[in-house]
């Protein structure tokens, strides 16, 4: 955490998603997906950045969805999708950008019905509130402060995914 706001938003996210039950008090840990963001958000940036404008929530919430993503592939066959080069665009090229959270909701995380609209809300509620931060930070847009702060927020949103999908599927972080 190199940004002063990504702290911040980080434990906004947490305090959010506690609340709602969809984490633990402890994050967990998954060294195996947290070494991925890196190569995803340097595949995602050109994307993200150019959709954010038009589209915050999307080019937020996205992330928040690969981070799931990354986390059921960890879950499930890691020694395939572990190798994948580029996991960003791996996932983008199955429907395209704009359809890139239905595609992870329907086929990678196999949501139907009640539970796919269900995170869709839980997705656009993380990245609305934490596209409501970035715009009250009083950073110059298109700046380089504002680059920085965008990317923080996308490292949370992407850990904090990773973290829903990990409790979800059933790993808690809690003392024994």
């Amino acid at each position: 955490m190199d940004h002063p706001f990504e702290a911040w938003i980080g434990d906004d996210l947490h305090r959010f998603l506690l609340q709602r039950g969809e984490i633990d008090e402890r994050l967990p840990e998954c060294p195996d997906v947290e070494e991925k963001w890196s190569v995803i958000a340097e595949a995602y940036l050109p994307d993200g950045i150019r959709e954010y404008n038009n589209y915050p929530a999307a080019s937020l919430g996205w992330m928040m969805y690969i981070g799931m993503a990354m986390a059921r592939f960890w879950d499930d066959e890691w020694t395939i999708y572990g190798q994948l080069a580029d996991p960003y665009t791996h996932l983008r090229d199955k429907r395209g950008y704009d359809a890139m959270d239905e595609y992870i909701r329907e086929e990678v995380l196999s949501l139907r019905g009640e539970a796919f609209e269900a995170l869709e809300q839980l997705v656009s509620d993380c990245a609305t509130r934490t596209n409501y931060q970035l715009r009250h930070q009083g950073i110059e847009p298109g700046t380089p402060a504002a680059f920085h702060a965008y990317v923080a927020a996308l490292h949370q949103l992407y850990l904090k995914g990773m973290a829903v999908q990990l409790h979800r599927m059933g790993y808690h972080m809690r003392k024994l």
